[in-house]
């Protein structure tokens, strides 16, 4: 294949090409991942998903279109999505050490999962809300399916990891159980438990002089059973430190210790193991009886009622600390612990049976991620260096302003480096014309070169303006850091509007240039965040178009003063004018539809959960609209019932990178349009948060975004899946005698090569 062209026939913009959808194309059925522990008790509701809606309607008649049965849960569509992370750490054709980090990946998605979701759900039960999400389940039944498909999926990732150990080892990379280690290797460990482990620990008893100890938030602990010398039976905790690697490296059998280490061939027992191995030592009067592992998630949602916050970051300095001390949502146990441990751990955690976990060791399996940083590339996907665009390959000398005047800049992530947005940061921070620098910042991490050349262009003198998210979740730590730092800087550093978090990813630059002033936008669908923008598939636009620029200037006015602003010349922007602007565009594509039949829109998304958007969407599909929509995680639109959505087709595409690229495709009757933007079609994007949206209008640019990445993405047929109308997923194979096409390899090996 040439580069530059695209690995298809048919283009989104081609009235005349044929539906994709999964009858037309050559699928091989798996059967869904996440099975429920047992069948539903006879007479209990079962999931929504379970059966196609149209089951059991006369022939010829279609459900209205807002009967519950049309609409998918949004928790058991998320726990979907896991299962198909846990797919690609079941795949072969995964390289070994990429399969263990999708085992890693599930493990954090499933913690954060009952750190939010069901705690979120337990949280509505416990204060009475009686309605459902708009599906066919109570918040009750949501709730104890969730328990369900949750537990199958941790049990499952266990499976899956004790099925790859064979390999591990044949790879060179052991994981042993103690009692496997010879003579050499227990000395070993002995003295690193001597030397590093046991200064740390801390053992806590539990007795009727002292209270049962508390167990912060994702920690793994040891329950510890012991017997004094009168007979009586004692407890204890005994925290496994967090500072240390879950796994300790020991020598090879039979090596000298202290002698060289090679990632060829590396030996390890779990910590908890070694430390289970030394209780002696912590309790060296008394005889121990057994030792257990558990793990603790807790609620990490935080309240904050802004209007009584005097100080919005002391509000969520004290949020953050009081996350350790959440109500605990689950709590994991080995299997193999005995009843009494159960009780004493059920009753002073104050969790309910179905909340106490019992499963196969390892305990979170996020600990995983510790072996794949190991120094084995033969076990990775090859590594590539993201391609820079031939404007920008004078590196730090190029002049990304006199780049940005000649034409706008398209940056596809993580193919197209992010080095151009740094360079705009960086040379706007040192540039004697710019006037001002102001930015939005809600996940930069805790390495941010973004927030270093902000920092830079406020000692410079500039004017710095910077929105910085304190209510990104799981992110507040650093950006309060980040915040305290820009301010002793001198920039202006504000917090947001007062129930809303500022999710837009929006940069602008002002420039004096002779007798005018310019301004240069940056305008993407993911975070100033230089980690993640080579782990996850992102847009960017640089431009100076003077509207553009207009509109940027009154999303900023609007988020540091009381600007009001009516309407805007090309963005769309949430909360005012996303939800109007999305559903006038996808009624004009039905009036173009029933006027000519030109109706078609390509949607590429993260979730689809607004109940309105999906009605809309249904209501498209009846008069003719093509509608494909690629929607990575949670989908609440069944697709391909006939009467209702037959015209629609949802893929879902898990893989490598995270996609997490938001485009809005619109035929508009030949004329088309396409947005680029921060926002999914969910409530909170919709209502609670500042989003925006950019047109992208170059014709160069239109036809990379159209004709280039979004026909690749729609023709994937190795690590895309298709949605059947019960709301599973189906793999799409290609056709007999097609090629296999591997979208994100596909614009890997096409990198640096946008069709012109």
């Amino acid at each position: 294949m040439e580069a530059g062209t695209t690995p298809k026939s048919k283009k989104a913009g081609d009235a005349g090409a044929e539906p994709t959808n999964a009858s037309s194309a050559q699928t091989e059925a798996n059967a869904p991942v996440a099975q429920p522990a047992a069948e539903p008790d006879a007479g209990e509701p079962r999931s929504a998903e379970t059966a196609p809606p149209t089951a059991g309607q006369p022939a010829g008649e279609t459900l209205p279109l807002d009967d519950p049965a049309l609409y998918l849960n949004r928790e058991l569509s998320l726990l979907s999505f896991q299962s198909r992370v846990l797919e690609e750490a079941q795949d072969p054709t995964n390289p070994l050490l990429e399969r263990v980090k999708f085992l890693s990946i599930l493990g954090s998605n499933l913690a954060e999962f009952s750190m939010v979701r069901i705690a979120g759900l337990q949280q509505q039960i416990e204060s009475g809300v009686a309605e459902s999400g708009g599906d066919s389940l109570t918040l009750g039944e949501t709730l104890r399916a969730c328990y369900r498909e949750a537990y199958s999926l941790m049990s499952q990732s266990r499976e899956v990891f004790d099925a790859m150990l064979p390999e591990l080892r044949a790879a060179g990379i052991y994981i042993h159980q103690l009692d496997e280690l010879d003579e050499g290797q227990r000395r070993a460990v002995g003295t690193y438990f001597d030397d590093k482990v046991f200064p740390v620990l801390t053992p806590l008893a539990f007795d009727p002089g002292r209270p049962f100890p508390h167990i912060s938030n994702l920690s793994l602990n040891l329950a510890v059973l012991l017997r004094d010398d009168t007979g009586h039976r004692l407890f204890a905790r005994v925290k496994v430190p967090q500072t240390l690697p879950r796994f300790v490296r020991v020598p090879a059998p039979g090596d000298v210790p202290g002698t060289p280490e090679s990632d060829r061939e590396a030996h390890f027992i779990y910590i908890e193991q070694l430390i289970a191995a030394h209780l002696d030592r912590l309790f060296p009067d008394l005889a121990l009886l057994g030792s257990y592992a558990f793990r603790v998630t807790r609620d990490a949602e935080m309240a904050i009622q802004e209007l009584e916050a005097d100080d919005l970051l002391e509000s969520i300095e004290e949020g953050v600390r009081r996350r350790r001390f959440g109500h605990v949502v689950r709590c994991s146990i080995e299997e193999r612990t005995p009843q009494f441990v159960r009780d004493i751990l059920t009753e002073n955690l104050e969790i309910d049976p179905e909340e106490m976990v019992a499963i196969k060791p390892p305990l979170g399996t996020s600990g995983l991620m510790e072996l794949y940083e190991l120094d084995r590339p033969d076990l990775k996907d090859p590594t590539f260096s993201p391609a820079m665009p031939a404007e920008f390959e004078d590196g730090a000398q190029t002049d990304v302003f006199a780049v940005i005047r000649r034409h706008d800049i398209l940056l596809h992530q993580p193919y197209d480096s992010f080095t151009p947005v740094l360079q705009l940061a960086r040379q706007a921070a040192r540039d004697p014309d710019v006037l001002a620098l102001k930015w939005t910042l809600y996940r930069v991490g805790h390495n941010a070169p973004v927030v270093e050349a902000l920092l830079e262009a406020a000692d410079n003198g500039k004017e710095v303006a910077v929105l910085v998210e304190l209510k990104a979740r799981f992110d507040e730590e650093s950006n309060i850091e980040w915040a305290k730092a820009l301010e002793a800087a001198g920039a202006h550093v504000v917090y947001g509007l007062v129930g809303l978090k500022t999710h837009a990813k929006l940069s602008l630059v002002v420039r004096r240039e002779g007798e005018r002033i310019r301004r240069y936008v940056h305008i993407g669908t993911g975070n100033y965040n230089s980690v993640t923008a080579r782990l996850y598939t992102d847009l960017g636009l640089m431009t100076c178009d003077e509207q553009i620029g207009a509109d940027a200037t009154d999303v900023f006015n609007r988020l540091t003063g009381y600007s009001s602003v009516p309407g805007f010349r090309k963005f769309l922007v949430a909360p005012a004018h996303f939800r109007t602007g999305m559903v006038a565009l996808i009624r004009r594509e039905i009036a173009h539809q029933r006027r000519d039949g030109s109706g078609h829109l390509v949607f590429k998304m993260n979730a689809l959960v607004d109940k309105q958007f999906c009605k809309l969407l249904y209501e498209a599909s009846q008069a003719g609209v093509r509608c494909e929509l690629l929607v990575r995680g949670i989908c609440r639109l069944r697709p391909g019932i006939p009467g209702i959505s037959e015209n629609i087709t949802v893929t879902s595409i898990v893989g490598r990178f995270l996609e997490h690229s938001r485009v809005y495709w619109f035929n508009n009757g030949g004329n088309e349009e396409l947005y680029i933007g921060s926002g999914d079609l969910m409530p909170r994007n919709l209502d609670r948060r500042v989003e925006v949206l950019t047109p992208v209008e170059g014709p160069t640019l239109r036809r990379r975004l159209r004709d280039e990445i979004l026909e690749t993405y729609l023709h994937d047929t190795v690590k895309a899946r298709r949605m059947l109308p019960d709301g599973s997923y189906e793999r799409i194979t290609p056709a007999a005698g097609d090629e296999p096409l591997n979208a994100m390899e596909w614009f890997i090996a096409h990198r640096g090569h946008p069709e012109t």
